[in-house]
């Protein structure tokens, strides 16, 4: 006989109920995990002090807990837990606190002492790369060095101690130094700016001495990382030096163009070593043994020696170890389906990280692998499940949810420290999902057989390589989508700011009637913001002649020769995307002659991005040609657009229907100069004075007080109507030399918050006082010349106006304070002389779209 319809329907409601506990996740662990960090960061940030209250505190929910009358209230345990936690983790971070403060390298650091330190290396060399006038583009100028102490003389004084120092050092002799490596080094110390118990900074003079050997599984990493970039050498340039990032975090060989692309779009965490890295190595090796059907168990082992074989592979530091056990998080409770364990499993990998390392605390990495780690055991699942019962499949659905789940978790961190919002990230993650496992299991592949022979090697990387190359597209792409990323308040409060605005979607989402109202508010925002920030209003400005571009710290000008799209570009800026995005704003397809004042990096360093996808007449060069690794990386890139490489000297005038040019300096140019002096090679800059419907525009490159001397004795006609300000505004622009010019616009070309202090404030005073209308990019965006149609046919600088495109860029983010667009730089030492005003009124001034 069956069984009662009622007894059929207490079963199955039971049932019911056992498939939710067991889906549910088990969250008890996640209190004490959150409260020993709150504990920690409290100590970090806010001292010993801060620690011992909250640990008191925790002490105090203790006793609570643990009360007779209280212990078997269902929130006991969970509050012993968390104030257990909590009071280790504030003993533990108290006592290391008052450890960095007590250390003897502590008050020498205060005083500057200098100091000879043995120490042993706590991760790889990290580079800093520069931007300078001289510096490579996308090359390193200093390196940074987490290292272990092992001994320290300073002074009369000496010590066998411990405790974490930074080094700052020139690259020499660091390359290809590995974590664990003991070295010697000297410099002058000084105090450590973040509060990560880093004891000291050293200031690290010369290079590293009495190098120890690494350890074997060190050297093995390093061999087998050579290998794969050498083994990469068989693809494309930007996918070769993506490769090794991609599989094993290697981006020594990456491009600046692709860095930067990534960057913008969003997957820069694709070239560093994360949890992703090793479930996708680990997945792949479960994946392939339970296709032989091995033994769980078995499977499981072998999956966690090739984790462990990874680790070494990508050098054990202490972010690869944090990757390693996110990623086996990951791994052990999602592939091997015990989804309500993860949570646990998480949430004791973090507080077992922290106990060991407190210093993770403050970390960006560690914050950002936790969030993401949380989002893909806590709201994929659930997210994925939504998208199957609406009929989507189930690879495609966790394929679609894992990048969306991860963005939106992390998008609150990643805001606070860029003061930037992508709005192409997410879209960009989601596109590059189905190359992303491929490469990196190829890659790895290509370093483990890359002792059998250079074929094998380069076999699998020529298989990874359309994978790669549609990761090079796709950033390519994203990065170029004009108004893709939204300026967002930075730090602390932009972090909670996004946050709260995340959580208020994620709840009005929840209401069907709200969620109408939501989807239809977001629809009218897009409908009027995006259309504004990809096309703004009146933007190119009718009857512009000369556009200066907003590039940064660096120069780019743009000339209308009189046919349509077809310009004469002055200068490339130093960033590829940057000059291009502009002539993309301008409709530009061809370019009649790009003039490269000078080959500095801030100059030239965009070229590759002018030359992309636009017929281009030739390239053209003065008569200074250093520095000679810039000049041979312009000659390929001209040579790969076909365009000629020429050169331009005083005297030569270049002619189109409505532009002339006539190059005026330099004047005397040096036989031989000296690539590393920057003055010299600015001083040999170009110098072209150009006639055009709006009047005549003196283009002066980065000449300074030498070179400007020279124009004004040579007799050169310098007067002009538009002054390109020269060296973006230097305080190196002597009197003498403007007033011969006399201009009635002076445009400069600088970047938000430089390091140089352009333009100087004292100078554009100067300017402002005697009649010179004054227009920056960093505070303008792009500016425009015009010349209205019908006027000023007889004097064609006695109607030019000025347009400002607007959005200007953001300022780059550096160590110490940052300054805003809206803001001057800080005042250096003011330049003031009288400058001979003109009788003509300063030029009119309209915003865009007036």
């Amino acid at each position: 006989m069956g069984r009662p319809a009622g007894t059929r329907a207490a079963i199955g409601a039971r049932a019911a109920v056992d498939d939710e506990r067991r889906t549910r996740p088990d969250l008890r662990l996640v209190p004490g995990a959150l409260a020993a960090w709150t504990v920690v960061l409290a100590g970090l940030l806010a001292g010993p002090l801060a620690a011992t209250l909250l640990t008191a505190l925790a002490a105090g929910g203790l006793v609570v807990a643990v009360l007779p009358r209280h212990r078997r209230r269902s929130w006991a345990s969970g509050v012993l837990a968390a104030a257990g936690c909590a009071a280790a983790a504030g003993v533990l971070v108290s006592t290391h606190v008052l450890q960095v403060r007590g250390h003897p390298l502590a008050g020498a650091a205060e005083r500057g002492a200098a100091a000879t330190l043995r120490v042993e290396l706590a991760d790889d060399p990290r580079p800093i790369r520069g931007a300078g006038y001289g510096a490579r583009p996308g090359g390193a100028t200093q390196v940074l060095v987490p290292a272990v102490l092992r001994h320290a003389a300073v002074d009369d004084g000496s010590w066998a101690t411990g405790g974490r120092v930074l080094l700052l050092a020139a690259p020499e002799g660091w390359t290809g130094l590995l974590p664990g490596q003991s070295v010697t080094v000297e410099g002058l110390l000084a105090p450590a700016q973040r509060r990560d118990l880093t004891v000291a900074v050293l200031r690290v003079r010369g290079p590293p001495g009495q190098v120890g050997p690494p350890s074997w599984w060190q050297a093995a990493a390093g061999s087998l990382r050579d290998g794969l970039r050498e083994a990469a050498a068989v693809l494309p340039t930007a996918s070769a030096g993506l490769l090794p990032g991609l599989a094993v975090g290697d981006t020594r060989n990456q491009t600046a163009e692709v860095e930067e692309d990534f960057r913008a779009a969003g997957l820069t965490h694709l070239t560093a070593v994360s949890g992703a890295n090793l479930a996708i190595v680990g997945g792949a090796v479960l994946g392939l043994l339970r296709l032989f059907r091995a033994d769980p168990r078995l499977a499981a082992a072998l999956s966690g020696v090739a984790l462990a074989g990874f680790v070494i592979l990508a050098r054990p530091s202490p972010s690869v170890l944090r990757a390693a056990v996110m990623g086996g998080v990951v791994l052990l409770a999602l592939a091997l389906g015990r989804r309500r364990s993860a949570v646990p499993a998480l949430a004791a990998a973090v507080l077992m990280l922290l106990l060991i390392d407190p210093r993770l605390a403050v970390d960006p990495g560690f914050a950002l692998s936790v969030l993401a780690t949380a989002a893909l055991v806590l709201v994929a699942p659930g997210w994925a499940a939504a998208l199957r019962r609406r009929g989507v499949p189930p690879g495609l659905a966790e394929a679609l949810v894992v990048p969306a789940a991860a963005g939106v978790a992390t998008a609150p961190v990643i805001a606070g420290l860029s003061g930037q919002v992508s709005l192409v990230s997410i879209l960009a993650n989601l596109l590059v999902v189905p190359a992303v496992a491929p490469a990196t299991v190829l890659g790895v592949l290509a370093a483990v057989v890359s002792p059998l022979g250079g074929p094998c090697a380069a076999a699998c990387a020529w298989l990874a390589g359309p994978a790669v190359a549609w990761l090079v597209a796709v950033a390519d792409h994203a990065a170029a989508v004009p108004g893709g990323v939204l300026d967002w308040p930075d730090g602390v409060p932009g972090a909670l700011l996004l946050t709260g605005t995340v959580v208020l979607l994620a709840v009005l989402g929840r209401s069907p009637r709200l969620r109408a109202l939501l989807l239809a508010a977001l629809l009218g925002l897009m409908l009027v913001l995006v259309p504004t920030r990809l096309v703004p209003p009146g933007w190119p400005p009718p009857g512009w002649a000369v556009v200066a571009c907003d590039v940064g710290q660096g120069d780019a000008l743009v000339l209308a020769t009189g046919r349509p799209g077809r310009v004469v570009l002055v200068d490339a800026g130093p960033d590829d995307g940057l000059v291009d995005a502009c002539l993309d704003r301008l409709g530009v397809t061809g370019i009649a002659l790009v003039v490269l004042s000078h080959l500095h990096a801030d100059h030239a360093g965009g070229l590759a991005g002018a030359l992309r996808g636009r017929a281009v007449g030739g390239v053209a060069v003065g008569p200074v040609r250093e520095p000679r690794w810039s000049l041979e990386q312009v000659a390929r890139q001209a040579a790969g657009a076909g365009a000629p490489l020429v050169a331009l000297s005083a005297g030569q005038r270049l002619t189109w229907p409505a532009l002339t040019l006539d190059v005026i300096g330099p004047v005397h140019p040096a036989s031989w100069i000296d690539p590393e002096d920057g003055t010299a090679v600015n001083d040999g800059s170009l110098v072209v004075r150009a006639a055009t419907p709006a009047g005549s525009v003196l283009l002066t490159g980065d000449v300074e007080l030498a070179a400007q001397a020279d124009l004004v004795a040579s007799g050169a006609p310098l007067r002009a109507d538009v002054l390109k300000m020269p060296h973006h505004g230097s305080r190196y622009s002597s009197a003498t030399f403007l007033n011969a010019v006399a201009p009635r616009v002076a445009l400069v070309s600088v970047g938000a918050g430089n390091t140089y202090r352009h333009p100087n404030p004292g100078l554009m005073d100067a300017l402002t006082r005697a009649g010179v209308t004054v227009r920056r990019t960093d505070l303008a965006g792009d500016v425009a010349v015009t010349a209205p149609a019908g006027a000023g046919d007889h004097d064609p600088g006695a109607a030019l106006e000025l347009v400002s495109r607007g959005d200007p860029l953001p300022a780059r983010r550096r160590r110490g304070r940052r300054l805003s667009p809206g803001r001057p730089a800080p005042r250096g030492r003011p330049c003031w002389w009288p400058v001979r005003s003109r009788s003509a009124r300063p030029a009119p001034t309209r915003r865009r779209g007036s």
